[in-house]
């Protein structure tokens, strides 16, 4: 994505009130409240921060505390748009409290790495650690019905590394999947991608020999509905995974409401695991005095919020680990 714009107007404020702000909006029921971190359950986070390292998208050192904030909740968190040039990442990083750690994989389309944070007291990251890329004499068996477009490999390989969590031990795949533009070829080319990635999971779990029958898949698909007819919800459940009914239908995406960020995992030993998962919206917890403020809109709020934090909300989902 393109790095947004930088407001034209300044706005102060005070990083130990915006962090209360967002942890009573953490603690919030019903839907948007993310549990408390449990021994013998693993909390999964996914979030696209919008072009991280982008030196024309420059968060403040409040900003990037607040990013750290949020990463600090979860056992595990897959990142999304972390960019070729790693200084903001390593500003996120220093933010963090002692025993956190990351990994990642290296730039690929849009000069984009996934990256994995993850709090080394609550899961140990095991051996497999890679990309997926789909050999070019398997692209033959990459087609739908739908289009007679080519699949040629994935714009951003997705990420999988295996963790462990108390007893259970998961293969947690880290994905961004092409977007385009809003026209047929675009759309096509992310279903081939979707399905790719659902023939990938389906094969390993066929063949007996993928390093964990725990797969899950989580980031930004770029799903616009996650219901069935929606062509990338189709394609990506299409060889078995399976995407659960969300407890929260806030959108991922804070100015349109799509669902883009979703998880998805097969129904084997991982299904069983799944607890529950949701959404959080710190878009409704952030900045409230700018929101406020006669002088700005709902369109000056979406833009401040959208370059210091992130046009994408944090999904959440937990599974049990004993």
């Amino acid at each position: 994505m393109p790095p947004f714009p930088q407001p034209p107007f300044p706005f102060q404020y005070s990083l130990a009130t915006e962090i209360s702000a967002l942890r009573r909006w953490r603690d919030t029921e019903p839907g948007r409240a993310i549990p408390a971190r449990e021994d013998g359950k693993l909390l999964l986070g996914s979030w696209n921060i919008a072009n991280l390292g982008d030196v024309q998208q420059q968060r403040s050192d409040q900003d990037i505390a607040l990013i750290a904030e949020m990463l600090t909740w979860f056992d595990l968190t897959a990142v999304q748009e972390v960019k070729e040039n790693l200084e903001d990442l390593q500003r996120v990083q220093a933010a963090l409290p002692q025993g956190f750690e990351a990994v990642m994989s290296d730039q690929a389309g849009n000069d984009e790495r996934m990256v994995f944070v993850y709090n080394t007291a609550r899961v140990t990251r095991l051996e497999l650690a890679g990309e997926i890329a789909i050999p070019p004499a398997s692209h033959r068996h990459i087609k739908l019905p739908t289009t007679e477009q080519k699949f040629k490999g994935f714009d951003r390989n997705p990420f999988a590394v295996a963790f462990r969590c108390a007893d259970r031990e998961f293969t947690v795949v880290n994905a961004h999947l092409y977007f385009g533009k809003d026209t047929a070829h675009s759309r096509n080319r992310r279903a081939l991608e979707s399905y790719a990635l659902g023939r990938w999971a389906d094969l390993r779990d066929a063949r007996g020999r993928a390093y964990s029958d725990n797969v899950v898949v989580i980031g930004d698909l770029n799903m616009p509905a996650a219901e069935p007819g929606d062509p990338v919800f189709d394609a990506l459940t299409k060889r078995g995974l399976r995407i659960p009914e969300h407890q929260s239908r806030i959108g991922t995406t804070i100015t349109d409401g799509k669902h883009y960020d979703q998880l998805a995992f097969l129904p084997g030993d991982a299904g069983k695991a799944f607890l529950r998962d949701g959404v959080f919206d710190f878009d409704g917890a952030l900045f409230a005095d700018l929101w406020n403020d006669p002088a700005h809109d709902e369109k000056d709020f979406d833009a401040f919020i959208r370059f210091h934090i992130s046009d994408h909300r944090p999904i959440w989902a937990q599974f049990e680990a004993s």
